[in-house]
């Protein structure tokens, strides 16, 4: 019987995100800090003989050759030569859109686990560069280690935060990041300083204001978190999270979340839940 490899595609924060710069072709200079959490998706992989790359849940809105965990499992079958396939079912947690990097976490551990399942023996630097053709996150997750990020997200460092418990709520919205990058107001001119020397009292998201602007639930939503404890939006939204020194505070605070509104409390980790698993695996 095919053995199913399960694996996790965990969620990241952005514990802080300041764009320095726009470049010629459009994309943005930024510094800011990754960090992930233990609350995700789960992907289940089971090998096939035939090449075929069969992704067995739906997505709604989202054809399967769109779909960056598909794309994953061909890039990486691609740039192999391998003639494995796979059947893959994924238990979906994350939001679209929610700024908690979900695509990129699927396509990470997509690469990882298939380089796993079918021993093509890739190291995860050459992962993570290839990786990088899918989106600009994923890179972060195939690597698994929390890290500061500068240039257009592509240069790490690695980093110790603090691992302490999150809320983070999931405003009733889709932030298009095309439409805040592209918008005229925002914020493109802090200061370049030596990644490592920024304090935890100077964290903050540039991005912000614009969301705001653009999207006020996330706003209202920012507002009333702040009431329990220091809040910040993770890339550029949707979701807003706030830092709390015990699981028990952070649960008391999603406990009294309005209704209309999601949430979820997870530790911040600094070693991916992805690297973690396969380790146990190993």
């Amino acid at each position: 019987m095919a053995t199913t490899l399960s694996l996790p595609a965990p969620a990241k924060l952005n514990l802080f995100l300041f764009i320095t710069g726009r470049r010629p072709n459009g994309y943005h200079d930024l510094q800011t800090l990754f960090q992930f959490v233990d609350f995700g998706d789960e992907l289940h992989f089971s090998p096939r003989s035939d090449g075929q790359i069969q992704l067995l849940t739906d997505f709604a809105g989202v054809p399967p050759e769109d779909n960056l965990i598909v794309k994953a499992a061909r890039l990486l079958q691609q740039k192999t030569g391998c003639s494995q396939g796979a059947d893959i079912r994924i238990d979906k947690r994350l939001p679209m859109g929610g700024g908690l990097g979900g695509g990129s976490s699927n396509a990470a551990t997509t690469l990882v686990g298939l380089n796993r399942l079918w021993g093509t023996e890739v190291d995860l630097d050459t992962l993570a560069r290839w990786g990088l053709t899918l989106g600009a996150d994923v890179p972060i997750f195939v690597r698994g280690k929390a890290a500061y990020a500068e240039g257009v997200g592509e240069i790490f460092t690695d980093a110790d935060p603090a691992q302490p418990w999150y809320l983070v709520v999931v405003p009733p919205a889709s932030v298009n990041t095309g439409l805040v990058f592209q918008s005229p107001d925002l914020k493109r001119d802090t200061p370049v300083r030596p990644i490592t020397a920024i304090q935890p009292s100077e964290w903050a998201n540039d991005c912000e204001p614009t969301v705001f602007k653009h999207y006020p639930v996330i706003e209202k939503v920012f507002s009333w978190l702040l009431e329990y404890a220091p809040a910040r939006m993770t890339g550029t939204g949707c979701c807003v999270f706030a830092q709390f020194d015990s699981q028990v505070a952070a649960v008391a605070a999603q406990a009294l979340l309005p209704p209309q509104w999601q949430g979820f409390v997870a530790k911040g980790v600094n070693r991916s839940p992805l690297h973690e698993r396969l380790a146990v695996c190993a």
